[in-house]
């Protein structure tokens, strides 16, 4: 499995298959040697915790669970629709060329 992803943390994404299949969140975590991430609030499992110390919670716990990075797709922020990712490069305050992400439906830079 090739390690550079399509998305990075704080991206919101579509689901394009599973049971939230149409829905949307933001990334929590991204995990590029195993190819998957973290989206908020989906992918929801059920998970039984035992309390370690005094105070921590126990019994049923929800938390999202990781999911591979094919069945996501980045919501480009300025045109709102769900996009595939370009990379192009371009020039910094510095005069550096610098690789950027760009939406490929309006051409932005995400």
């Amino acid at each position: 499995m090739s390690n550079k992803l399509h998305v990075k943390k704080d991206d919101t994404v579509l689901i394009i298959s599973g049971d939230d299949k149409g829905k949307k969140g933001k990334v929590l975590e991204v995990s590029p040697k195993e190819g998957k991430v973290i989206v908020e609030g989906r992918n929801m499992v059920k998970k039984h915790v035992k309390a370690r110390k005094m105070g921590d919670p126990s019994g049923i716990i929800e938390a999202p669970a990781a999911m591979y990075v094919s069945k996501v797709q980045v919501i480009c922020p300025n045109c709102k629709k769900p996009t595939r990712i370009g990379h192009n490069r371009q020039a910094d305050d510095n005069g550096k060329m610098r690789s950027v992400r760009v939406c490929k439906r309006c051409g932005e830079v995400l």
